[in-house]
């Protein structure tokens, strides 16, 4: 069975690839609008290395992991 931290961490880490995918799909629109070619490589580099780097963020800070100020 896994533990509801296992589960919140594999949560975080597909938010953060959506976010990190949307973060990619804006860099590649961005271009297209300045008229800066985009070959399907480079488009795909630019959405996967933000969803990579949103999953590894997402799982590394998951909800819990914040520190209070105790007064």
């Amino acid at each position: 069975m896994s533990s509801p931290l296992t589960s919140t961490r594999i949560s975080a880490a597909f938010v953060g690839a959506l976010v990190g995918t949307a973060a990619g799909i804006l860099l590649v629109t961005a271009a297209g609008t300045f008229s800066i070619t985009v070959s399907g490589l480079s488009a795909a580099l630019a959405i996967g290395i933000p969803a990579l780097t949103g999953a590894v963020v997402g799982a590394a800070v998951t909800p819990g992991n914040t520190r209070s100020n105790p007064r």
